[in-house]
């Protein structure tokens, strides 16, 4: 078989460039990085980055920047990231709302769940019922009576846009019940929290905050129930859905993990899941998030979080299907 053989000029370019993405992966970070949040300031998703990011600029050896960006159920940051290059300086913080549910209901989201790499998940959030002061309602079995004597003039429901997971929840809700409610999408938790408050609309689905506790505490309004299939050991108090008898079989979470565009250089993602397992780690980080009534999530490989991403999409996919969400 004759040898195969390559110009000089070839195998000289060919190490060069070889040489050259090594080194761009050595000297990352070289400048700041952006921690991209898809809601505004002041909500759950944004409380998460600001915990997260002086430690993880520790870690990195760079200042990590938080930068808010609302709209399209957070799709608008992310279609933002992904128009970024693909280095490591624009990280993507998301959950299922945003890279999994908002592609298949929102026609004008272009991007694709496998557009992202997860690197690591970092929380687990409570999600809770939560309504106007004066909505006659102390419990979520004693919301869905109302809203059934209500079909007239449903009560409204606000989220955090078409698609989100807030949203498929009550879709759910009302498929699995026969009551119907009026939806009303906002850009963000923030917002939303707000005119709950104000009694603009009458109840939401959210990820409990602290902010929230300490709006239900001054009495402007009221936190009635959990998502999950149990009390989470982060807020005793407040009784789970499914205790009631009108959504007996109810169990939902939601979690928020660091992500980039999936064509990223392997070596910057290496160096970006180590920074963040060992901020997972850090004690401060931990209590911060707890005050947040936020869980820390468990460490992972890079396998793991890919795993873990490729479920939780044929999860919410299912959840999709299941309701016949259709794109708007």
């Amino acid at each position: 078989m004759p040898k195969l053989t390559f110009p000089r000029s070839l195998v000289v370019i060919a190490s060069l460039v070889l040489s050259a993405g090594a080194a761009v992966a050595q000297g990352y970070p070289a400048k700041p990085v952006n921690l991209m949040v898809p809601y505004p300031a002041g909500g759950p998703s944004d409380a998460i980055a600001r915990i997260f990011n002086n430690q993880l600029g520790k870690e990195l050896g760079q200042q990590v920047l938080v930068e808010n960006l609302g709209g399209v159920s957070g799709a608008l940051a992310a279609q933002k990231v992904l128009a970024a290059p693909a280095d490591g300086y624009y990280i993507f913080q998301g959950s299922p709302n945003e890279v999994i549910l908002s592609p298949m209901a929102n026609a004008a989201v272009k991007l694709k769940t496998e557009d992202f790499r997860l690197v690591h998940p970092v929380a687990d959030a409570v999600m809770v019922f939560v309504t106007r002061k004066d909505l006659p309602v102390n419990s979520v079995d004693e919301l869905i009576a109302l809203a059934r004597k209500s079909a007239d003039k449903p009560l409204t429901y606000g989220s955090v846009g078409i698609g989100s997971l807030y949203h498929l929840i009550l879709e759910n809700v009302q498929a699995s019940t026969g009551v119907k409610l009026a939806h009303v999408p906002y850009k963000g938790n923030a917002p939303l929290l707000q005119d709950i408050g104000g009694g603009q609309v009458d109840f939401a689905v959210l990820v409990y905050s602290a902010a929230m506790g300490a709006l239900a505490e001054q009495g402007r309004m009221k936190v009635i129930g959990q998502l999950g299939g149990q009390r989470s050991e982060l807020l005793k108090n407040v009784p789970a859905a499914s205790e009631g008898q009108a959504l007996k079989n109810f169990s939902y979470k939601i979690w928020t993990g660091f992500m980039v565009p999936k064509n990223t250089p392997e070596d910057i993602v290496v160096r970006l899941h180590a920074a963040i397992g060992k901020s997972l780690q850090d004690p401060v980080v931990r209590s911060q998030l707890a005050a947040q009534t936020q869980q820390p999530s468990p460490p992972m490989s890079l396998a793991e979080s890919a795993k873990f991403f490729e479920t939780e999409t044929a999860r919410y996919r299912a959840i999709a299907k299941q309701i016949n969400l259709q794109p708007q």
